[in-house]
């Protein structure tokens, strides 16, 4: 009985070891796998988050380029306009130019948008204002401001 006993305790241990092996080979296979998709993810994630850093440099250097041709337009040999009768607005048009005011003799009034690159287009506001332009939805008012001396 004692052989029988000795066997099934080391069947048992054999079955128990068995399976301990199994498990934690199992398991480290898959935490490798587990580890090998993280650090993958992670690259991904990080390559990505450095195109969207790129894209928004890029992106912001489109911007500060348009303001900055914007702001030079007068001064820009294209112009058609003497340079000292434009007025910089920015928003939502980005000039309003009074041609003959250097001397002393405005003749009209022209609303300017300046545009740059390939795709650049109108948003819809600045259809809209053009639209009330062409429209001759524009008028002159005077605001003012009552003198100190009229008490009311």
């Amino acid at each position: 009985m004692d052989i029988v006993a000795l066997i099934i305790i080391i069947i048992t241990v054999a079955a128990i070891l068995g399976i301990l092996l199994v498990y934690f080979t199992t398991r480290y296979r898959y935490e490798q796998k587990f580890r090998q998709w993280q650090e993958e993810v992670q690259l991904k994630w990080e390559e990505e988050r450095q195109k969207a850093v790129r894209d928004a440099v890029s992106q912001s250097r489109a911007v500060l380029g348009g303001k900055f041709t914007e702001q030079m337009a007068p001064y820009l040999p294209d112009f058609k306009y003497d340079p000292t009768e434009a007025r910089f607005i920015g928003s939502p048009v980005d000039l309003i130019v009074f041609p003959g005011l250097s001397r002393g003799e405005p003749e009209e009034i022209v609303i300017m948008e300046i545009k740059a690159g390939r795709t650049a287009q109108l948003t819809p506001q600045e259809r809209k204002i053009r639209q009330l332009i062409e429209d001759g939805m524009v008028r002159w008012e005077l605001l003012q401001k009552p003198s100190e001396l009229e008490a009311p």
